[in-house]
């Protein structure tokens, strides 16, 4: 018996048919479907998201009316960025607020939902009805929680004036005094914010390896040390959500303040400016385009910064 009657028979190689049906995993149906789900969305995504954004930054280089057609609408470049800077008595105040609102919103309910979550992930006793009170807020809309606040803001009959005993001497004008209003409603709008973060940090809690705990407490390590050289950095994923929403809640403030006193003495926000500019009597659609542009900057900014030094510290070795 020679070589080559022993050496196994060579496979024929497939063929070009097989081939492609091969590479092709997914039927007819497969792909439309696919198409279906991934092509509305995003249709949708780029018409009310992008579509909108990049209209803004075009129109904020104009001036325009909003009544005429578009050969109405005059190039002016930075004009309206420029008047709003120097001669827009509104911007300085409303911006200074909006830093405030945010200022707030990532210390005091931030701290508290975490504070919250870390005492319900200890299996807290009636935890599932702590859990609940604290997040129904977040079922309300802000409309809806600035008319609750009213009533309890009141200054004759609300409920705060009459726990304090003022109610009937000298009461205090929480919403109509423009040294306070800002605050008062920031603890509204903290009431509600703060329910989300608990739920959101208590999620990140629960995703945690109770191992890397248990370990630190074999090493020796106080609930503190854990928390902070353990937890926390795992939760690093949820930080980067909570950081997200808390900057994009603090500035599309707009509902809670429009309700009270329509974002009026001491309540002025760059959200309330924009409305103002664009379906108000003025009716500024390039001033109220480039305030919402100042907005996004500023969002894109502080959300940016951050993502930057959080990955910045996960490339080091």
């Amino acid at each position: 018996m020679t070589v080559l009657d022993t050496a196994p028979a060579a496979t024929s190689a497939p063929s070009p048919k097989r081939r492609r049906r091969r590479a092709s995993a997914f039927t007819a149906t497969d792909k439309v479907v696919l198409a279906v789900m991934l092509g509305i969305p995003s249709l949708l995504h780029l018409g009310l998201v992008w579509f909108p954004a990049l209209g803004s930054i075009l129109l904020s280089f104009t001036e325009w009316d909003g009544i005429g057609g578009v050969g109405d609408i005059k190039f002016v470049g930075l004009q309206n960025y420029t008047d709003i800077l120097t001669t827009y008595p509104r911007f300085w105040p409303a911006l200074w607020n909006n830093l405030i609102w945010l200022a707030f919103l990532l210390v005091l309910p931030t701290l508290f939902g975490l504070f919250m979550a870390v005492l319900l992930d200890r299996k807290l006793r009636l935890g599932r009805i702590y859990q609940s009170v604290l997040y129904l807020p977040m079922m309300l809309s802000l409309a809806l929680i600035g008319f609750i606040w009213q009533l309890i803001y009141q200054p004759d009959q609300g409920l705060l004036n009459n726990l304090l005993g003022t109610a009937n001497d000298h009461p205090t004008n929480w919403l109509g005094d423009p040294d306070i209003n800002l605050y008062a409603v920031l603890v509204a709008a903290g009431w509600r914010h703060a329910g989300y973060v608990m739920l959101l940090f208590l999620a990140g809690l629960k995703a945690v390896d109770p191992s890397l705990k248990e370990a630190a407490a074999l090493d020796g390590a106080s609930a503190w040390q854990t928390f902070w050289q353990v937890t926390f950095p795992a939760l690093k994923p949820v930080n980067i959500v909570v950081l997200v929403i808390t900057v994009i809640e603090a500035l599309r403030a707009f509902d809670i303040v429009y309700i009270i006193n329509k974002g009026r003495q001491g309540l002025e926000l760059l959200s309330i400016l924009v409305t103002d500019n664009i379906i108000g009597e003025a009716s500024r659609i390039g001033w109220g385009s480039a305030l919402a542009v100042v907005l996004l900057l500023i969002s894109m900014g502080f959300i940016i910064t951050y993502l930057m030094q959080t990955f910045r510290k996960e490339d080091r070795p």
